[in-house]
């Protein structure tokens, strides 16, 4: 009887394992809890330089003079696309559009890894709008 109720539990937690793996499929770390973070192709220096070179101020930005920095999130798939892009801290919603708009046109990131496995992290960054 005892073996049995052993192997019963050991069943269980087996099935609990199982579906705690599934669940970690589709975890989204912080970029801090990874091995190797998730990284721009040649650097976050090279981030800077696409947005520098990509930014584009629209008319009613320069009329109004908006400057500051723009603090957003995203997740770096585990394919290195950007998904779920939030502003934290806006400007103005001209600057917004214009920051979700590059991150959304960023070339593909390096994954994250975990114990060698590709991870969606959640990654924040702020960009100087000027």
């Amino acid at each position: 009887m005892r073996k049995l109720i052993f192997l019963a539990l050991t069943g269980i937690a087996m099935c609990f394992n199982i579906a705690q793996a599934q669940n970690n499929h589709n975890k989204v770390y912080d970029f801090v809890s990874v091995q190797k973070q998730p990284a721009y192709p040649g650097g976050i220096e090279k981030f800077y330089a696409f947005i520098k070179r990509e930014f584009k101020y629209r008319e009613t930005d320069n009329k109004n003079k908006y400057e500051g920095k723009v603090f957003a999130s995203f997740i770096v798939e585990k394919n290195g696309s950007l998904t779920d892009i939030r502003i934290i801290k806006s400007i103005s919603p001209e600057t917004d559009a214009e920051a979700l708009r590059l991150l959304k046109t960023s070339p593909k990131w390096e994954p994250a890894l975990l114990h060698g496995t590709a991870v969606r992290v959640r990654y924040h960054i702020n960009f100087k709008m000027v």
